[in-house]
């Protein structure tokens, strides 16, 4: 089994949307800021200066994951996402340890990240990967209804 990392590239819109939408489907409602997200991912991502990385299992694309810009160095960890049929084989940790390894690159000096407490699998990969814990009133109002864990990291 042969993890790999790339880049989004022209013509991934759909894949990223189809991952993301398998889980919030799975455990919430999809949200308005999510849809206008995942169908221009070019527009609310990329161009304000994010990126977006896929893991990639024998050739084919199994999990995703966006750095969306936030402020002078600083990134927000989000739509993060590894396709049902590969869960629970360290896809997820391998992808987001390759995300804070580029957000590094690029000069990130902190990440944060929104999620909910249902997702106890996805809270315990960004333990293990060095984010904290952070009081809701320490962040922005959330776009999401379903956030009520805020996590950060410095790098």
């Amino acid at each position: 089994m042969q993890i790999t990392f790339r880049q989004f590239l022209p013509g991934d819109g759909e894949t990223f949307r189809r991952l993301n939408e398998q889980w919030i489907a799975k455990y919430f409602e999809i949200e308005e800021k999510d849809r206008l997200t995942l169908n221009d991912p070019v527009k609310y991502i990329l161009r304000p200066g994010g990126h977006i990385y896929f893991a990639t299992l024998d050739d084919e694309i199994v999990g995703c994951c966006a750095l969306i810009a936030t402020g002078a160095n600083s990134y927000e960890v989000a739509k993060m996402a590894v396709d049902e049929s590969v869960r629970n084989h360290g896809i997820g940790k391998a992808l987001l340890a390759h995300v804070v390894a580029e957000a590094r690159e690029l000069g990130a000096r902190k990440l944060t990240l929104e999620t909910n407490s249902k997702l106890m699998n996805a809270i315990h990969v960004y333990e293990s990967l060095g984010f904290k814990h952070i009081d809701p009133w320490r962040v922005e109002p959330s776009p999401y209804k379903r956030a009520d864990v805020f996590m950060e990291r410095h790098l």
